[in-house]
């Protein structure tokens, strides 16, 4: 028979046996509580008080705070990708950008390039096939350093065609990736024929807007032939934003175009084309500030004319293999991925090398691939030849990594192994 004594004693047994667990409960909520609240001021403190130069942009793995329910400027509706909605204040826009999206972060040297061609096939039956190479060489130099690419084949828009599609897409690629820090333009026809060269931003540390050219050329013989409008970097801020309204502005849907037209043939007596304006805009850049943002580069080939570099390659392919015979350690086989680290080893023996280094950026200019109407003063034969001639030789220094080469610069259908 079972006592009152034992009955009690079962009772507090289970009482406390509650309680237990009604603690463990308790304390288990408290703790989730104090986790969700220091996770929360984790994530503020760094979306809006931690400056992007205090914050690691380059560890490994940098971590991802998704924070698509903070308003940012993509949700503003009067906000555009196109001239005819102007974006204010858009170094601030991108800095709050980036400090909630951290992750997205990169060192100030990144670098989105952008090119692209008409959205309908091309009427020179070759044309097609050589824009493919041209367009897999970029894909290969970007693979290799790193970089994004985007490869636009529409009008943005429809009244700048031509030579003047390139601003809007442009215009669009640096709002639609604040993360990059440099915007870089090439015109499909051209060919980055040093695959290990990368540009030396370092030296734009205090420029916006990078072109190829001779200065003199521009600033004192005012030729529009003093620089190339195929080949440019811009700094992704909002000086940049507006002096891509400046250069639309001369385009053939401004309704300036009247006075631009007559203004630019004045001053370089020439029509009013994306370069003859670009000309113009860096002109007045110098003439009006002392500290100008614009900056025409000519110690390596931004932009390259080919009828000049063509005939060039093989006197240069012999100087690199008298160097790797000289130093096995340049001549090794090695990982793709590894391959700017190879590339440094190679400097100190190019440092000097003026006329002999591989150039950089290998431009047919008047070649016109895809439409066939090439500039008269050569022909359309010649420029195949070259074509073939400098996209085989690019495209050996990616073979390399695999193994294989072009032994004969002429025919793109032939490879043979590595001799080491």
């Amino acid at each position: 028979m079972v006592t009152m004594t034992q009955t009690g004693s079962t009772n507090r047994k289970l009482s406390i046996l509650f309680l237990f667990f009604i603690g463990i409960l308790i304390a288990t909520l408290f703790l989730s509580v104090i986790f969700t609240f220091k996770s929360s001021d984790t994530i503020i403190y760094l979306s809006r008080s931690q400056s992007i130069d205090k914050y690691n942009c380059n560890t490994n793995n940098p971590p991802r705070f998704d924070l698509e329910f903070v308003s940012t400027f993509y949700d503003d509706h009067s906000f555009g990708y196109t001239f005819d909605k102007p974006v204010k204040n858009w170094d601030k826009k991108r800095l709050r950008w980036l400090k909630l999206h951290p992750s997205f972060c990169r060192s100030n040297k990144q670098i989105f390039l952008v090119t692209g061609s008409q959205s309908k096939p091309c009427k020179n039956p070759k044309g097609d096939h050589y824009l493919l190479r041209f367009y897999k060489n970029k894909v290969d130099y970007c693979r290799i350093h790193g970089y994004d690419i985007f490869y636009n084949n529409v009008l943005l828009e429809p009244k700048m065609s031509h030579c003047w599609a390139k601003l809007p897409a442009v215009r669009a690629a640096m709002v639609a990736h604040p993360e990059a820090e440099w915007i870089w333009w090439i015109d499909e026809d051209a060919v980055f024929t040093d695959i290990d060269y990368k540009v030396p931003l370092e030296r734009y540390k205090d420029r916006n807007f990078i072109v190829h050219g001779w200065p003199r050329e521009v600033y004192e013989e005012k030729n529009w032939l003093g620089l190339n409008a195929g080949s440019f970097l811009i700094r992704n801020c909002q000086w940049s934003l507006d002096f891509l309204e400046k250069w639309a502005d001369m385009g053939p849907q401004s309704k300036n175009r009247e006075k631009w037209s007559k203004m630019l043939s004045e001053t370089f007596n020439h029509e009013a084309d994306d370069q003859t304006a670009l000309a113009y805009l860096l002109l007045k850049d110098k003439e009006d500030n002392e500290s100008n943002k614009t900056y025409i580069e000519m110690e390596y080939y931004l932009e390259g004319y080919w009828a000049v570099i063509a005939d060039t390659l093989k006197n240069i392919t012999n100087r690199y293999n008298q160097i790797e015979m000289e130093n096995k350690m340049l001549k090794r086989r090695h990982a793709e991925l590894v391959t700017e680290r190879y590339a440094e080893l190679w400097e100190p023996y190019l440092k000097d090398a003026g006329s002999w280094r591989r150039p950089f950026v290998t431009h047919f200019a008047g070649c016109q691939p895809c439409s066939g109407y090439h500039n008269p003063s050569f022909s359309m034969l010649t420029c195949w030849k070259a074509m073939e001639k400098v996209l085989n030789y690019a495209d050996n220094q990616v073979l390399r990594n695999y193994g294989f080469k072009h032994p004969d610069l002429s025919d793109s259908s032939l490879v043979s192994s590595l001799p080491f």
